[in-house]
């Protein structure tokens, strides 16, 4: 008989209306991470997120404090100048179709 598997939630309180849930159970989760892209004069962070892949992301907003919540909640790394601009080039490849100087 299979032993029935109890996800655990994790809950960080950003507001009294929010709170930030991780996608993954402790334990199994892949690698997050952050690129940050612009903090505004308004309090927002403008960033991109990626799970498992930092090839592929989504483009988020969130107010600083809840920003700061789910990078936590996510265990999330901030991605480097030099992953940043790898990303960039080959997602100007296959954009333009253009190579860099090592291709």
């Amino acid at each position: 008989m299979a032993q029935a598997v109890r996800k655990q939630a994790i809950s960080t309180p950003v507001s009294s209306r929010m709170s930030v849930v991780p996608f993954h159970p402790p334990g199994a989760a892949p690698a997050c991470w952050v690129r940050l892209r612009n903090e505004r004069r308004d309090g927002f962070v403008e960033f991109d997120f990626s799970l498992g892949d930092p090839d592929l992301w989504v483009e988020l907003i969130l107010p600083r404090p809840a920003f700061d919540a789910f990078c936590t909640a996510q265990r999330a790394r901030s991605l480097g100048a030099a992953e940043g601009a790898r990303i960039d080039a080959e997602q100007a490849k296959w954009r333009y179709g253009r190579h860099g100087p090592d291709e």
